[in-house]
Protein backbone atom coordinates (compact mmCIF):
# COMPACT_ATOMS: atom_id res chain seq x y z
CA UNK A 1 0.00 0.00 0.00
CA UNK A 2 1.70 3.44 -0.83
CA UNK A 3 1.31 6.50 1.18
CA UNK A 4 1.23 9.78 -0.20
CA UNK A 5 2.73 13.02 1.38
CA UNK A 6 2.55 16.89 0.79
CA UNK A 7 5.81 18.08 -0.24
CA UNK A 8 6.14 21.76 1.14
CA UNK A 9 6.16 24.76 -1.10
CA UNK A 10 7.28 28.44 0.60
CA UNK A 11 4.45 30.50 0.38
CA UNK A 12 2.08 28.24 -0.70
CA UNK A 13 0.97 24.89 1.26
CA UNK A 14 0.14 26.87 4.68
CA UNK A 15 -2.31 26.11 6.93
CA UNK A 16 -5.24 27.26 5.26
CA UNK A 17 -3.89 25.84 2.04
CA UNK A 18 -3.90 22.52 3.55
CA UNK A 19 -7.41 22.39 5.17
CA UNK A 20 -8.75 23.41 1.81
CA UNK A 21 -7.06 20.73 0.11
CA UNK A 22 -7.78 17.97 2.57
CA UNK A 23 -11.85 19.20 2.99
CA UNK A 24 -11.75 18.85 -1.02
CA UNK A 25 -9.58 16.41 -2.53
CA UNK A 26 -7.87 14.47 0.08
CA UNK A 27 -5.49 11.37 -1.10
CA UNK A 28 -2.76 12.95 0.98
CA UNK A 29 -1.31 10.56 4.03
CA UNK A 30 0.69 13.52 5.76
CA UNK A 31 1.80 17.14 4.65
CA UNK A 32 5.05 18.61 5.65
CA UNK A 33 4.77 21.88 6.61
CA UNK A 34 6.87 24.90 4.67
CA UNK A 35 10.35 25.43 6.82
CA UNK A 36 10.35 27.32 10.08
CA UNK A 37 12.70 30.07 10.21
CA UNK A 38 14.63 31.54 13.43
CA UNK A 39 15.68 35.03 13.82
CA UNK A 40 18.05 36.75 15.74
CA UNK A 41 16.73 36.79 18.80
CA UNK A 42 15.73 32.75 18.34
CA UNK A 43 12.33 33.95 17.78
CA UNK A 44 10.20 31.98 15.68
CA UNK A 45 8.03 33.82 13.36
CA UNK A 46 4.45 34.81 14.15
CA UNK A 47 3.51 33.61 10.51
CA UNK A 48 5.26 30.11 11.29
CA UNK A 49 3.73 29.88 15.00
CA UNK A 50 0.44 30.09 12.94
CA UNK A 51 0.89 27.45 10.08
CA UNK A 52 2.11 24.93 13.02
CA UNK A 53 -0.55 25.74 15.29
CA UNK A 54 -2.57 22.45 16.29
CA UNK A 55 -5.66 24.17 16.74
CA UNK A 56 -5.28 25.43 12.82
CA UNK A 57 -4.01 21.73 11.82
CA UNK A 58 -6.85 19.45 13.46
CA UNK A 59 -7.83 17.20 10.81
CA UNK A 60 -4.08 17.01 9.28
CA UNK A 61 -1.33 14.46 9.88
CA UNK A 62 1.14 17.53 10.19
CA UNK A 63 5.07 17.38 10.06
CA UNK A 64 6.98 20.16 10.85
CA UNK A 65 10.00 20.90 8.92
CA UNK A 66 13.21 23.18 9.64
CA UNK A 67 15.58 25.09 7.43
CA UNK A 68 19.19 25.53 9.58
CA UNK A 69 22.57 25.19 9.85
CA UNK A 70 22.73 25.66 13.00
CA UNK A 71 22.57 23.29 15.85
CA UNK A 72 21.42 25.13 18.62
CA UNK A 73 18.99 26.76 16.06
CA UNK A 74 17.85 23.20 14.91
CA UNK A 75 17.45 21.94 19.28
CA UNK A 76 15.37 25.62 19.86
CA UNK A 77 13.00 24.52 17.64
CA UNK A 78 13.00 21.27 18.50
CA UNK A 79 11.84 21.91 22.02
CA UNK A 80 9.67 24.13 20.49
CA UNK A 81 7.68 21.63 18.43
CA UNK A 82 7.43 19.09 21.24
CA UNK A 83 5.50 21.42 23.81
CA UNK A 84 2.95 22.01 20.91
CA UNK A 85 2.55 18.10 20.58
CA UNK A 86 4.97 17.31 17.67
CA UNK A 87 7.09 14.43 17.68
CA UNK A 88 9.10 14.17 14.42
CA UNK A 89 10.82 17.51 12.73
CA UNK A 90 11.55 17.65 9.19
CA UNK A 91 15.53 18.75 8.40
CA UNK A 92 15.16 20.93 4.59
CA UNK A 93 18.59 19.45 3.10
CA UNK A 94 16.64 20.38 -0.43
CA UNK A 95 15.33 23.99 -0.81
CA UNK A 96 17.56 25.27 -4.29
CA UNK A 97 17.05 28.62 -4.60
CA UNK A 98 20.23 30.56 -4.42
CA UNK A 99 19.32 32.84 -1.85
CA UNK A 100 19.35 30.17 0.80
CA UNK A 101 21.56 27.90 -0.67
CA UNK A 102 24.40 30.01 -0.59
CA UNK A 103 24.06 30.41 2.74
CA UNK A 104 25.06 26.75 3.28
CA UNK A 105 22.12 26.04 4.17
CA UNK A 106 18.69 23.65 2.40
CA UNK A 107 20.96 22.41 -0.84
CA UNK A 108 23.44 24.32 0.16
CA UNK A 109 24.61 22.19 2.87
CA UNK A 110 25.06 19.16 0.89
CA UNK A 111 28.49 19.78 0.01
CA UNK A 112 29.44 19.81 3.82
CA UNK A 113 29.00 16.60 5.04
CA UNK A 114 31.28 17.31 7.99
CA UNK A 115 28.59 19.85 9.33
CA UNK A 116 25.71 17.68 8.86
CA UNK A 117 27.48 14.86 10.56
CA UNK A 118 27.84 18.00 13.55
CA UNK A 119 24.33 19.19 14.12
CA UNK A 120 22.85 15.38 13.94
CA UNK A 121 25.51 14.35 16.43
CA UNK A 122 23.99 17.36 18.90
CA UNK A 123 20.86 16.83 17.96
CA UNK A 124 20.79 12.80 18.79
CA UNK A 125 22.61 13.75 21.86
CA UNK A 126 20.39 16.22 23.47
CA UNK A 127 17.12 16.01 22.06
CA UNK A 128 14.86 13.08 21.50
CA UNK A 129 12.65 14.46 18.79
CA UNK A 130 12.32 12.04 15.24
CA UNK A 131 14.18 13.56 12.94
CA UNK A 132 13.42 13.33 9.02
CA UNK A 133 14.95 14.82 5.82
CA UNK A 134 13.95 15.79 2.56
CA UNK A 135 17.29 16.30 0.68
CA UNK A 136 18.60 16.43 -3.30
CA UNK A 137 21.52 14.89 -4.93
CA UNK A 138 23.62 17.74 -4.30
CA UNK A 139 23.84 21.66 -5.37
CA UNK A 140 26.19 21.98 -7.33
CA UNK A 141 27.01 18.21 -8.37
CA UNK A 142 25.04 14.80 -8.07
CA UNK A 143 27.73 12.60 -6.79
CA UNK A 144 27.63 15.03 -3.13
CA UNK A 145 24.85 12.73 -2.18
CA UNK A 146 27.32 9.87 -1.85
CA UNK A 147 29.88 11.62 1.04
CA UNK A 148 25.72 12.81 2.88
CA UNK A 149 24.52 9.59 2.76
CA UNK A 150 27.33 7.69 4.96
CA UNK A 151 26.74 10.65 7.63
CA UNK A 152 23.44 9.49 7.31
CA UNK A 153 23.85 5.76 8.29
CA UNK A 154 25.43 6.94 11.74
CA UNK A 155 21.90 8.46 12.81
CA UNK A 156 18.15 6.86 13.71
CA UNK A 157 15.95 8.90 10.80
CA UNK A 158 12.55 8.70 10.62
CA UNK A 159 13.19 8.43 7.10
CA UNK A 160 14.96 10.41 4.39
CA UNK A 161 13.26 12.08 1.11
CA UNK A 162 15.12 12.34 -2.13
CA UNK A 163 14.24 14.94 -4.67
CA UNK A 164 17.11 13.37 -7.82
CA UNK A 165 18.02 17.13 -9.16
CA UNK A 166 20.59 19.26 -7.73
CA UNK A 167 19.86 22.29 -6.39
CA UNK A 168 21.41 24.13 -9.43
CA UNK A 169 19.13 23.16 -11.69
CA UNK A 170 15.79 24.61 -9.56
CA UNK A 171 12.87 22.82 -11.31
CA UNK A 172 14.52 22.26 -14.99
CA UNK A 173 15.57 19.13 -16.64
CA UNK A 174 14.91 15.73 -16.09
CA UNK A 175 15.29 13.83 -12.50
CA UNK A 176 18.06 11.59 -12.32
CA UNK A 177 16.62 8.44 -11.80
CA UNK A 178 19.82 6.58 -12.12
CA UNK A 179 21.57 7.89 -9.76
CA UNK A 180 18.23 7.79 -7.12
CA UNK A 181 18.41 4.14 -7.79
CA UNK A 182 22.01 3.70 -6.56
CA UNK A 183 20.87 6.08 -3.48
CA UNK A 184 18.19 3.20 -2.97
CA UNK A 185 21.13 0.95 -2.53
CA UNK A 186 23.46 2.96 -0.69
CA UNK A 187 20.63 3.20 2.63
CA UNK A 188 19.40 1.34 5.42
CA UNK A 189 16.81 4.18 5.77
CA UNK A 190 12.82 4.11 4.52
CA UNK A 191 13.35 5.95 1.53
CA UNK A 192 10.53 8.32 0.04
CA UNK A 193 10.64 9.62 -3.82
CA UNK A 194 9.95 13.04 -4.36
CA UNK A 195 9.70 14.99 -8.37
CA UNK A 196 8.12 15.46 -11.20
CA UNK A 197 4.78 13.32 -10.19
CA UNK A 198 2.55 15.57 -12.38
CA UNK A 199 -0.11 12.66 -13.97
CA UNK A 200 -1.24 9.38 -13.06
CA UNK A 201 0.36 8.17 -15.87
CA UNK A 202 3.95 9.32 -14.71
CA UNK A 203 3.44 8.28 -11.44
CA UNK A 204 2.94 4.77 -12.67
CA UNK A 205 6.01 5.47 -15.07
CA UNK A 206 8.00 6.06 -11.69
CA UNK A 207 6.69 3.32 -9.75
CA UNK A 208 7.28 0.56 -11.87
CA UNK A 209 10.86 1.32 -12.31
CA UNK A 210 11.00 1.79 -8.14
CA UNK A 211 8.53 -0.78 -7.08
CA UNK A 212 9.90 -1.64 -3.58
CA UNK A 213 8.86 2.52 -2.61
CA UNK A 214 6.01 2.81 -0.44
CA UNK A 215 6.00 6.45 0.24
CA UNK A 216 5.95 9.14 -2.67
CA UNK A 217 6.07 13.07 -2.25
CA UNK A 218 4.26 15.53 -4.54
CA UNK A 219 5.09 19.11 -4.18
CA UNK A 220 4.08 21.56 -7.40
CA UNK A 221 2.15 18.80 -8.94
CA UNK A 222 -0.28 18.85 -6.47
CA UNK A 223 -1.02 22.57 -6.51
CA UNK A 224 -1.42 22.16 -10.73
CA UNK A 225 -3.48 18.96 -10.23
CA UNK A 226 -4.99 19.00 -6.55
CA UNK A 227 -7.08 15.92 -8.20
CA UNK A 228 -4.08 13.85 -8.68
CA UNK A 229 -3.59 12.24 -5.36
CA UNK A 230 -6.96 10.76 -4.87
CA UNK A 231 -6.93 9.60 -8.43
CA UNK A 232 -3.33 7.70 -7.92
CA UNK A 233 -4.94 6.29 -4.69
CA UNK A 234 -7.28 5.04 -6.91
CA UNK A 235 -5.24 4.25 -10.36
CA UNK A 236 -7.61 5.68 -12.34
CA UNK A 237 -6.59 8.84 -14.58
CA UNK A 238 -10.12 9.67 -14.94
CA UNK A 239 -11.40 12.93 -13.03
CA UNK A 240 -14.69 13.02 -11.59
CA UNK A 241 -17.83 14.31 -13.14
CA UNK A 242 -18.57 17.10 -10.77
CA UNK A 243 -14.51 18.28 -11.53
CA UNK A 244 -15.74 21.76 -12.18
CA UNK A 245 -17.59 22.29 -9.30
CA UNK A 246 -15.53 20.87 -6.68
CA UNK A 247 -12.57 23.04 -7.89
CA UNK A 248 -14.80 26.21 -7.66
CA UNK A 249 -15.55 25.42 -4.17
CA UNK A 250 -12.47 24.52 -3.49
CA UNK A 251 -11.07 27.54 -5.12
CA UNK A 252 -13.43 30.14 -3.25
CA UNK A 253 -12.62 28.32 -0.14
CA UNK A 254 -9.63 29.43 -0.40
CA UNK A 255 -9.95 33.05 -1.70
CA UNK A 256 -12.36 33.63 1.23
CA UNK A 257 -9.29 32.31 3.59
CA UNK A 258 -6.93 34.40 2.58
CA UNK A 259 -9.49 37.09 1.95
CA UNK A 260 -9.38 37.44 6.03
CA UNK A 261 -5.87 36.80 6.76
CA UNK A 262 -4.48 39.38 4.12
CA UNK A 263 -4.46 42.99 4.19
CA UNK A 264 -5.85 44.47 1.33
CA UNK A 265 -6.84 43.47 -2.15
CA UNK A 266 -3.70 44.21 -3.75
CA UNK A 267 -1.57 41.50 -1.67
CA UNK A 268 -4.89 39.17 -1.85
CA UNK A 269 -4.85 39.17 -5.73
CA UNK A 270 -1.39 38.98 -6.24
CA UNK A 271 -1.51 35.77 -3.95
CA UNK A 272 -3.90 34.00 -5.88
CA UNK A 273 -2.52 34.51 -9.01
CA UNK A 274 0.45 33.16 -7.80
CA UNK A 275 -1.48 30.12 -7.41
CA UNK A 276 -3.37 30.65 -10.77
CA UNK A 277 0.23 29.71 -12.34
CA UNK A 278 -0.17 26.35 -10.97
CA UNK A 279 -3.77 25.66 -11.54
CA UNK A 280 -3.87 26.93 -15.39
CA UNK A 281 -2.51 23.65 -15.65
CA UNK A 282 -5.73 22.10 -14.79
CA UNK A 283 -7.42 24.47 -17.86
CA UNK A 284 -6.18 23.98 -21.13
CA UNK A 285 -6.32 26.80 -23.85
CA UNK A 286 -6.80 29.38 -20.96
CA UNK A 287 -3.75 31.61 -21.15
CA UNK A 288 -5.44 34.61 -22.23
CA UNK A 289 -7.90 34.44 -18.82
CA UNK A 290 -4.27 33.98 -16.66
CA UNK A 291 -3.20 37.27 -18.54
CA UNK A 292 -6.49 38.78 -17.28
CA UNK A 293 -5.96 37.53 -13.65
CA UNK A 294 -2.36 39.01 -13.51
CA UNK A 295 -3.64 42.29 -14.65
CA UNK A 296 -6.49 42.83 -12.52
CA UNK A 297 -6.95 45.62 -9.82
CA UNK A 298 -9.88 44.78 -8.33
CA UNK A 299 -11.78 41.82 -6.89
CA UNK A 300 -14.34 42.26 -9.10
CA UNK A 301 -12.23 42.00 -12.34
CA UNK A 302 -10.51 39.06 -10.64
CA UNK A 303 -13.65 37.41 -10.60
CA UNK A 304 -14.50 37.94 -13.93
CA UNK A 305 -11.66 36.36 -15.20
CA UNK A 306 -11.79 33.41 -13.02
CA UNK A 307 -15.51 33.28 -14.32
CA UNK A 308 -14.64 32.56 -17.51
CA UNK A 309 -12.39 29.35 -16.85
CA UNK A 310 -14.62 28.18 -13.98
Amino acid sequence: MIRLHASPLQGFTDFRFRNAFQKYFGGIDQYIAPYIRVNGKMEIKAANERDISPANNQSLDLIPQIISKDANEFLFVANHVQKLGYEELNWNLGCPYPMVAKRGMGSGLLSMPEKIDEILSRISAESDIRVSVKMRLGYESPQEIFQVLPVLEKYQLENIAIHPRIGKQLYKGEVDLKTFENCIGQSRHTIFYNGDITSVQRFREIYDQFPGIKHWMIGRGLIADPFLPAMIKADCPSYPENRQEVFKAFHDTLFSSYEEALSGPKHLLMKMYYFWEYFIHSFPNSGKSLKKIKKAQNINAYREATKQIL
